[in-house]
């Protein structure tokens, strides 16, 4: 009964001390890791959402860019941190597909690390070279499927949020096209404009200006409904293919065994930034719809599903880097 009662009362005292650290987080600034380098997607988000989440924890929220090795040196960067809250992940898709094409990614995007909340969702877009003759998904398909791996598509690198919206379109329409990846987006872009190479799946964002000057030619949308910055395109699925969609979605993890209170505060706080209507707006102007999750489990719930539908995708077109 001794030992019980000394094992309770460690017990309880522990408990203490959490509820305790999460009732006084945070106490010194909180750094974002984004595994990326500055400019993109998830690094602007990043930034918008530390400076609101500065104000609702009455902290310095601090970006750190950590790029290299398609997110790996970020990301087992925060896997190694403390569980504390004050180092977190700003992450994209790549968090989810990485583990399904690297061998050794050094870390486990379910064991390592604990949802906070998704923080956006980016459509992409199917552009093409404005020579090639379609103008439409469905004339896409048909000269795909007329010519089998001789149309090209670009991508920012294998295992990249073109390379699996790409495959994806692959399994879902009957085709097959052959993948010219680069080591980066604006090289693609620029090779696609050129005519080198046939079409890209692309941001929204990032192609935007390029579509509207008429130096590509948007076919379609990859999310299922239409992107506020191509209203007049359809969705893919609404282009005659069924079932297809797309998204990137960029969110904040935390290193597994932080606090339950302190994800909760951390969730919270991120839902009144998003919903902030100047930033929901100015965002939207770029094609990123500013978003939370329904809570911290709702978010890994949903990476993990997320991890199985990239994990079939690249099993089943067999991409891997060695």
């Amino acid at each position: 009964m001794k030992i019980t009662g000394i094992v309770l009362a460690a017990a309880w005292i522990a408990v203490c001390g959490e509820s305790a650290t999460a009732q006084s987080y945070p106490v010194k600034p909180v750094r974002i890791i984004v595994p990326f380098a500055a400019g993109g997607n998830v690094d602007l988000v990043a930034r918008a959402v530390s400076q609101r989440l500065s104000e609702g924890l009455g902290q310095q929220v601090i970006v750190d860019n950590r790029a290299g090795a398609s997110g790996l040196v970020g990301t087992q960067l925060v896997a190694k941190a403390a569980p504390d809250g004050y180092t977190l992940l700003a992450m994209a898709n790549t968090f989810a597909v990485v583990p399904s094409i690297i061998s050794n990614p050094g870390y486990d995007p379910l064991k390592d690390f604990a949802g906070v909340s998704q923080t956006c969702l980016v459509p992409q877009v199917l552009v093409v070279n404005p020579a090639l003759p379609v103008r439409s998904v469905k004339e896409l398909v048909a000269l795909a499927k007329s010519r089998p791996g001789e149309l090209s598509y670009a991508s920012a690198g294998t295992g990249g949020t073109g390379h699996m919206a790409a495959e994806l379109f692959n399994r879902h329409a009957g085709v097959k096209m052959l993948h010219v990846p680069y080591k980066g987006n604006a090289q693609a872009i620029v090779d696609v404009v050129s005519g080198q190479v046939t079409m890209m799946f692309d941001q929204v964002s990032t192609s935007a200006s390029h579509v509207k000057a008429g130096k590509l030619r948007g076919l379609a949308v990859t999310s299922r409904k239409r992107s506020p910055l191509f209203p007049d395109l359809p969705t893919i699925e609404e282009a005659g293919v069924p079932g297809y969609e797309d998204i990137t979605f960029n969110g904040l993890m935390a290193p597994a065994g932080t606090p339950r209170e302190i994800l909760v505060r951390l969730h919270a706080e991120v839902v009144k930034t998003v919903a902030a209507p100047e930033l929901r707006q100015r965002f939207i102007q770029m094609g990123v719809e500013l978003t939370a999750s329904a809570s911290p489990d709702d978010f890994m719930a949903y990476v993990k599903a997320e991890l199985v539908k990239k994990a079939r995708l690249a099993r089943e077109a067999g991409i891997k880097i060695e």
